[in-house]
C-alpha cells in the first residue's frame, strides 16, 4: 500500500482519538497565552520518568504504535523509537523528542477556555478552533479528521451531535450553552434572591445562596455493570468512557450494548494488558473510571480462574432457589472431572464430604480473612487435608454434581469473612473457560 495513503489514514483516525481518560479536566489558561503555554510547558524528555511519561506512552499506544517493554513510565530508547515512528507517520520531523507540535497532536496539551468574544465560527482557523475540536473529542464526540484547527463541515457535524446528546438546541454553532457544556466557558454564577421579612424581633438576613452547578454522576455499580444486549444510559456512559480512553466504538455512544461495544471493550482490555473477556468486568469498569477499584470496594482480585475449560457461566446472583432461598454464588457449568483450581494463595480451612445441599465442598481462606466456597465437587485432589496451604492455580478438586444437582461448580466470595457478594464480575475478570489445558502445577 502507498505510504502516503497509510499516513493519511492513520492521521485521520489517530487525531480523533481522545486521551481524556488520562486528563479530562480543562485547565484555565488565558487565550492569548495558548501558543506560549504549548511551547513552554514542561514536556517529558529522554531519560525522565513519572506520570507525565506514562501519559505520553499511553497516548502513543492509543494511536496504534507499540512501545517495546510496554507502558512503564520511563522515557527510554524504546519510547523514543515509538515516538519517532509516530512523528514520521504524522509528517513531523522524526526527532524522538516530545516537542509542542507532537504533544498537541497526541492530545497532551490542555485546551484553552473561550470567551464570549472569541467563539469560533465556520471558516475560522487557529487555536480557538483547535480547543473547540479537542473539547468535543474529550467529551466523547469524534471530529472527522481530528483536531486540525480548521472549522469546517466535520466540526459543525460534531457540534450538532454534542448538542443533541446534551439536550441543547442543535445549532451546529458555538453558543454560550454549548461552550459551558464543553467546559470551555465558565458557567455564570447564579444567586438566589433573598427576601427580607419584617418581624417583631429583628432577625439577621440570610446570605445569598449560590446555586451549585449539577454534576452528572454515573449510576453504574459493581452490581449493575452493563451487559451484552442492554440498552440504557449506563451503556452510553460505558461507551463514552471507552471513546474517551481512545477506543473507537463503531456507531458511537448509542446506548446499545452490542457487538461494537463488546469489540471495543476487548480492545481496551488488550491495550491495558488485562484479561480480554470483551465483557465489562469489575477491573475493566474500574480502569475506565466507572466504579472504584476492587481494592477500594474491599473486594478480592482472583489470581486464577476456578475451573478448567471448557465451561460457561452467567450472572445468577440472587436468583430464586427452592425453599425460598436466593443464589449467593456463580455456577460454572462444565463436564464432570474438570480440574478445580485454588483462586488464590491460602489455606483450606474446611473440607466437607456429602453435604445435603453442597455435596463435597471446600472453603479456601486467604490472609485477610476472605474466603471462597466451592461446592458440588466430584472429589478432592489426592493428599489434600483441611489446614493445608495451597497456591493459586493448584488443583484442589474436580467438577461434579454431588449434592443432588447437575455438573457444575458453585462458587462464592466472602470478603474478609463476611457475607457473600456477587462473584460474577470478580470471576469474569479472570474468565478462562476457553483454556482447556491444565495449568502448570506448583
Amino acid at each position: 500500500m502507498n505510504a502516503g495513503i497509510i499516513r493519511k489514514a492513520i492521521i485521520a483516525a489517530a487525531v480523533s482519538i481522545s486521551i481524556t481518560a488520562l486528563a479530562t479536566s480543562v485547565s484555565v489558561t488565558p487565550v492569548a497565552d495558548q501558543s506560549a503555554s504549548a511551547k513552554s510547558a514542561s514536556l517529558p524528555q529522554l531519560g525522565e520518568s513519572g506520570p507525565e511519561v506514562t501519559r505520553m506512552q499511553q497516548a502513543i499506544v492509543a494511536r496504534g504504535f507499540t512501545i517495546k517493554g510496554g507502558i512503564d513510565g520511563s522515557f527510554g530508547s524504546a519510547t523514543q523509537v515509538a515516538l519517532k515512528s509516530l512523528q514520521k507517520v504524522a509528517g513531523f520531523a522524526p526527532t524522538g523528542t516530545l516537542d509542542a507540535k507532537t504533544a498537541k497532536f497526541l492530545g497532551l496539551v490542555d485546551v484553552t477556555p473561550l470567551t464570549k468574544s472569541n467563539f469560533p465560527t465556520v471558516g475560522a482557523s487557529g487555536d480557538a478552533v483547535w480547543s473547540l475540536q479537542q473539547a468535543l473529542i474529550n467529551n466523547g464526540v469524534q471530529v472527522k479528521g481530528g483536531a486540525d484547527g480548521k472549522f469546517g463541515l466535520a466540526t459543525s457535524i460534531a457540534l450538532g451531535k454534542f448538542q443533541s446528546i446534551k439536550g441543547l438546541a442543535v445549532t451546529k454553532t458555538v453558543d454560550e450553552s454549548t461552550a459551558i457544556a464543553l467546559g470551555l466557558l465558565a458557567a455564570p454564577v447564579q444567586k438566589t434572591s433573598v427576601k427580607k421579612t419584617v418581624a417583631a424581633a429583628s432577625a439577621p438576613v440570610a446570605a445569598p445562596v449560590v446555586a451549585a452547578t449539577p454534576v452528572a454522576t454515573s449510576t453504574i455499580t459493581i452490581d449493575s455493570l452493563p451487559v451484552r444486549g442492554q440498552k440504557s444510559d449506563n451503556v452510553r456512559t460505558l461507551q463514552n468512557s471507552l471513546i474517551n480512553a481512545g477506543i473507537e466504538v463503531k456507531g458511537g455512544a448509542d446506548g446499545v450494548f452490542g457487538v461494537a461495544t463488546s469489540v471495543a471493550i476487548g480492545k481496551f482490555q488488550s491495550a491495558q494488558g488485562m484479561n480480554v473477556t470483551t465483557a465489562l468486568d469489575a477491573p475493566t469498569a474500574a480502569a475506565l473510571g466507572l466504579i472504584p477499584s476492587l481494592a477500594e470496594l474491599g473486594l478480592p482480585t482472583l489470581q486464577a480462574f476456578p475451573v478448567q475449560g471448557r465451561c460457561g457461566f452467567t450472572d445468577s446472583w440472587k436468583a430464586p432457589r427452592p425453599g425460598g432461598r436466593q443464589h449467593e454464588g456463580v455456577d460454572i457449568i462444565g463436564a464432570r472431572g474438570l480440574a478445580i483450581y485454588a483462586v488464590a494463595d491460602g489455606v483450606l480451612t474446611k473440607m466437607l464430604t456429602g453435604g445435603a445441599l453442597s455435596g463435597n465442598s471446600i472453603r479456601l481462606t486467604i490472609a485477610d480473612g476472605t474466603y471462597f466456597f466451592y461446592a458440588h465437587l466430584d472429589g478432592f485432589a489426592a493428599g489434600l487435608t483441611a489446614g493445608q496451604s495451597v497456591r493459586a492455580g493448584q488443583i484442589i478438586g474436580y467438577l461434579g454434581a454431588t449434592g443432588a444437582t447437575s455438573n457444575h461448580l458453585h462458587f462464592e466470595v466472602h470478603p474478609q469473612g463476611g457475607a457473600a457478594v456477587n462473584p460474577y464480575p470478580i470471576v469474569k475478570a479472570v474468565d478462562a473457560c476457553n483454556v482447556t489445558e491444565l495449568l502448570p502445577q506448583p
